[in-house]
């Protein structure tokens, strides 16, 4: 049992930090402007006290949001995540009816594509609809527990294109959404009311890593990549 949770866990961990990773790399497309912003800040408005916040906070419109979500599916970093992630379903084996070697890699591949397609053309309908921003908002306050929590705060809710905070209904949408419909090409025997659940809260918790990826990495790429002695 013990050399069995090693070897899961091994593969766990390369994916946690893939997906970390996968935000990092993607940051212009998920994180607004890196400028603090208050949660009821309006988006329309633009007083001169309250410039720099009011340009933070200035609408994608559709257009931006069609990018975020392309971004999202089929950009590097996500298909770099997606990668790794159906290297760790091949590890364990899931749906062994997949079976294993290239074919069985290919089709965990292309169903974790197609998932992410549908979730995004799922959230991009949702967040339009109901003028949602999909973008991530860093913290307004130090540290890292507080912007810990902020990354949680996020991930429920969302920023409103009319300013203010809502929930996140474009996410949690999106994420069980596109579960259910993706189950419908895995094997009968794995396609269950509680797989989708488990999937969709499954990707909730990645949305959460993303959201830590999109607070920190800043911070990170600042102090280590562009140090200045």
């Amino acid at each position: 049992m013990r050399r069995s949770n090693r070897r899961a866990s091994g593969p766990l961990v390369t994916l946690l930090i893939a997906l970390f990773g996968s935000a990092a790399a993607a940051q212009d497309a998920v994180i607004a402007a890196d400028t603090a912003v208050r949660p009821d800040a309006p988006i329309t408005q633009n007083t001169p006290q309250d410039t720099s916040h009011a340009q933070a906070m200035q609408s994608i419109g559709w257009e931006g949001k069609l990018r975020f979500h392309a971004v999202s599916a089929y950009g590097p970093a996500a298909l770099a995540g997606a990668a790794v992630y159906d290297g760790f379903l091949q590890g364990i084996d899931f749906p062994r009816e997949w079976g294993q070697g290239g074919p069985g890699f290919g089709q965990r591949l292309g169903s974790t594509l197609a998932y992410s397609g549908v979730r995004n053309l799922l959230g991009f309908g949702l967040d339009s609809a109901l003028h949602q921003d999909p973008r991530y908002y860093r913290a307004t306050e130090s540290g890292m527990w507080r912007r810990t929590r902020h990354a949680f705060r996020e991930t429920l809710l969302t920023h409103k294109d009319s300013g203010g905070e809502t929930l996140a209904t474009w996410r949690l949408g999106s994420a069980y959404g596109a579960a259910f419909i993706s189950n419908e090409w895995y094997p009968d025997r794995v396609n269950t009311v509680a797989l989708g659940l488990s999937q969709g809260s499954t990707q909730l918790g990645f949305d959460l890593l993303s959201n830590l990826g999109s607070e920190f990495w800043p911070d990170i790429k600042r102090k280590f990549l562009h140090h200045k002695p």
